[in-house]
């Protein structure tokens, strides 16, 4: 079993998304510490992809500066190893099913193992098809982090019946990226899943503010941001981690406070 249970133990859980390898590695060493020290509960990495489909713009970019640096699969597992002489919240990867694939899904879940890498969101893998990675991913102590949408409809019970982890409620429709308010009705979505499942559930998509994360936490157990981070990445380069370690914490506060 993963530690990710762990992110939900201390109150509201504040999960900030980091592209590894965008600008370059140590750059992102140093964002995932500053976001460690400054209250995030648990990191999500993103493995970079050519074609990360369910990304805006922003992330999307992301995606290209890093694949350009020569950042690669291999590379972030070392990142992580080096990561884990300090971080010790709980961290997830976020990639795409043919990242996946191309590496070999045993020799990928081993090293999740070895690095302690406790999970993995996969945009792209339908659940019906989850069942390709699920044994492997078990056999390491590796969880699938399960995603429901607005459109999950009649699948969020059943989704929720075998969720791992903790679950990814997207708040809305389309891609990643900031958006000026959520009318999602997340609440209806996390009753469905507490009746179905003591797994915390988290709302990603869209949120970039304070009173929004808040929002999605007095009604779930935590808030995902990426795109919000990422354009401070963008505006300040190498020199982000301090501002992004100061917006973590202004984000972990708000949503610790529901």
């Amino acid at each position: 079993m993963s530690n990710i249970r762990q992110a939900f133990e201390n109150g509201k859980a504040f999960i900030p998304f980091i592209t590894c390898g965008d600008l370059d590695l140590e750059t992102t060493a140093k964002i995932v510490r500053a976001a460690a020290e400054n209250g995030a509960s648990l990191i999500e990495l993103g493995i970079p992809f050519s074609d990360p489909t369910a990304e805006g713009p922003v992330i999307q970019g992301a995606n290209i500066r890093a694949l350009s640096a020569g950042t690669t699969t291999d590379k972030v597992f070392d990142l992580v190893a080096e990561l884990r002489r300090d971080v010790k919240i709980p961290l997830v990867f976020m990639t795409y099913a043919n990242v996946v694939f191309s590496y070999d899904a045993e020799r990928f879940m081993a090293r999740c193992c070895e690095t302690g890498v406790g999970g993995i969101i996969l945009p792209d893998l339908p659940y019906e098809e989850k069942g390709e990675f699920l044994s492997v991913a078990k056999q390491y102590g590796v969880d699938i982090i399960s995603l429901i949408a607005p459109t999950s409809a009649d699948r969020t019970a059943m989704i929720a019946k075998e969720a791992d982890g903790f679950i990814y409620i997207v708040s809305s429709l389309g891609v990643t990226g900031v958006r000026n308010s959520i009318s999602t009705d997340i609440s209806g979505i996390v009753k469905i899943i507490r009746e179905n499942t003591d797994v915390p559930c988290a709302v990603g998509f869209g949120i970039s503010t304070p009173e929004q994360a808040a929002a999605m936490a007095s009604v779930s157990d935590g808030a995902i941001v990426g795109s919000a981070i990422i354009r401070i990445m963008e505006k300040y380069g190498r020199d982000a981690a301090p501002y992004v370690g100061e917006y973590v914490r202004s984000m972990a506060e708000a949503v610790k406070k529901k």
